[in-house]
């Protein structure tokens, strides 16, 4: 039998949320759409930089993932920051609830991808970072690309 190939296709990334947050484990998620926003998808037309995920009900909603509206789809297009449903086992929900409980954790969606013609989103389990965290990842940022430069200059 064949090994099933996986192919997957980045359409958003949120390189903020790396910034601003320490990611402690991440999770895959599937997203509930409808047909012209996976259309819009396609076309690379999707943006995750202002959006958080909430638990309600033991449901995983994400809101503020700004999808735009398909050039074609006319009366078919829904709101473009509509609430989405995010489709998880139900104990993998709990045990994320259970963690947010916590003091200080939060989801945020880290990047948007297809995955064997699926729209997945890939949810990162985070806690705040402090500004003197920031700045020290900024400072070996700088550092990381300081030494590259002396290394492309040596050659």
């Amino acid at each position: 039998m064949a090994a099933k190939r996986e192919s997957q296709k980045l359409i958003a990334n949120n390189k903020k949320a790396y910034h601003d947050y320490f990611i402690d484990e991440t999770y895959e998620a599937g997203v509930a759409l409808h047909g012209t926003e996976v259309k819009s998808m396609r076309m690379g037309k999707c943006s995750v930089k202002e959006s958080f995920i909430r638990i309600e009900n033991g449901e995983m909603f994400i809101y503020g993932m700004h999808v735009s509206p398909y050039e074609k789809g006319n009366i078919f297009n829904k709101d473009p920051l509509r609430v989405k449903k995010l489709l998880m086992h139900k104990y993998e929900i709990n045990k994320l609830a259970g963690k947010i409980a916590e003091k200080g954790y939060t989801l945020v969606p880290l990047q948007v991808y297809f995955k064997d013609g699926r729209v997945k989103v890939e949810v990162g389990l985070a806690r705040g970072k402090k500004l003197y965290d920031k700045r020290q990842d900024i400072a070996k940022k700088d550092q990381r690309r300081e030494v590259e430069r002396e290394f492309k200059q040596k050659i």
